[in-house]
Parts: C-alpha cells; structure tokens; sequence
C-alpha cells in the first residue's frame, strides 16, 4: 500500500509499517527530519524527482514524501471488543464514501483513544492513501475491522454486549441524556442520506444533536467528535 504526506509517513514509520520512502531530492527541515526518523527505522530511503512523486501519488497532494507501507492490519468486530481496557467505546461507520470524510473520522476517534472502527468495504470509503492523509497519519494507529454488513456487526456487538447507539438528526433525544459508562458503539451514517433504515433498527438507541442555529445538521467528523467527547467527559468523571 502506497501513502503519501509528511505526517501520515511519520506516524507510519512510528507504527513500524513503512518498508520505503521516496523522498524529493529538493530538501528541507522537515523532509530532511523525516528522513532520519525513516532510516533509524530500517526503512529504504530513495531520492526522486517531484514527477516520480507525482506519479507515485496519482495526484495527491504528497508534500515530498511517498511511502510503501504494510497493509493496515484487520480485526474481527468481537477482537476489538475483548481488546478494550474498560467498557468497549467504538464508532460504526455506515457508507461514508467521501475518503475526506472517511479520514477526518478516524482522526477524531485516535484523538479520543477510541477501541476501534468498524467500516464498510462496499460502497463506502475504503482505508486508502487519500483517507490516510486526511486522517494525519491516525489511520495507523486506530484498530480497524472492515466488514461486508453494517447490520450484521452490530448484531455482533449487541450479542457480545455492547450497546449501538446511532446519531441521527432530528431524533427527539439528546445525545448527553445516555449513559456512556456502558461499552457503546456510536453508529454514524452519510452527510446524505444518514444511517440506513436497516442499520438504524438494529440500534438500541437513536440520538441527536441539539441544533440552535439556522444549519440543520454537522459534518459526519464534526458530530461524531462531539458525542465521542461526551463519552469520554463522562468516563472521566466517574474515575475521578
């Protein structure tokens, strides 16, 4: 799997998948930092032109830097649950085929220290080199299980007793009512078209985010970041 850009090559070679690096021969600080990190980690550094980039890229936007990593390793639904230190808290992501979008919200779930992602391979936004750069490089460090069937995941969940709790605007109950104290897995769905009718009756509950102004929803990352927060505020406060 090829990725580019400075910060998800670095947190690359931080999780010890990158294999090697295509660096511009046009230096400065930062290539040149990235360089160093790549090579104390056993990695093959290659100086080529930015059209060799380019092509390597296939248009992104590659800052200087391709590199060749392993494939991001897959769990099943049950390991990331079991692997949890506490009650499970994960994210459930239903058709976002937008990788921007796909990539902000693994952002967002790294940053809270999230037990995993379970995501859609068909038709929606697989874990590719576009999704890497929009995540900054927290694609490589968030415990992923790629399924066929949202519904059949929760299903998985819900038996292994986690609760599936899906955010969907306009639903009559707030998202701060809920108990996150218990292993949750919040569902989210497409800007377009929110979770599907299918995913959303496997839920145990369906929730919202109170809207005051004139917008009538948030951004998939936005929303999802907000409700994840609100599990951790309250995870923290009940260990303090």
């Amino acid at each position: 799997m090829l990725i580019y850009g400075i910060h998800p090559t670095t947190e690359a070679i931080r999780a010890a998948s990158v294999f090697e690096v295509w660096v511009n021969t046009r230096r400065n600080r930062r290539l040149e930092q990235l360089v160093d990190t790549a090579r104390r980690a056993g990695a093959t550094v290659r100086r080529v032109e930015s059209s060799e980039l380019d092509r390597l890229a296939q248009g992104g936007v590659h800052q200087g830097v391709v590199a060749r990593v392993a494939s991001l390793p897959s769990r099943s639904v049950t390991e990331l649950v079991h692997q949890a230190d506490g009650p499970s808290l994960l994210l459930v992501v239903d058709g976002v085929e937008d990788p921007q979008n796909f990539g902000a919200l693994i952002r967002t779930a790294e940053a809270v220290g999230i037990d995993g992602v379970v995501y859609q391979t068909r038709r929606a936004s697989p874990a590719s080199a576009a999704a890497m750069k929009a995540s900054a490089g927290a694609l490589a460090h968030v415990p992923l299980a790629p399924v066929v069937n949202i519904s059949r995941a929760i299903t998985e969940l819900k038996t292994a007793g986690v609760w599936a709790v899906g955010l969907e605007a306009g639903e009559p109950h707030p998202y701060h009512d809920l108990d996150f104290n218990q292993p949750t897995a919040l569902v989210v769905g497409s800007e377009g078209s929110g979770i599907r009718r299918l995913v959303r009756d496997r839920c145990d509950w369906l929730v919202s985010i109170p809207m005051r102004g004139e917008v009538s929803s948030l951004n998939v990352s936005v929303a999802a970041g907000v409700v994840l927060y609100e599990a951790l505020r309250q995870r923290s406060t009940s260990r303090s």
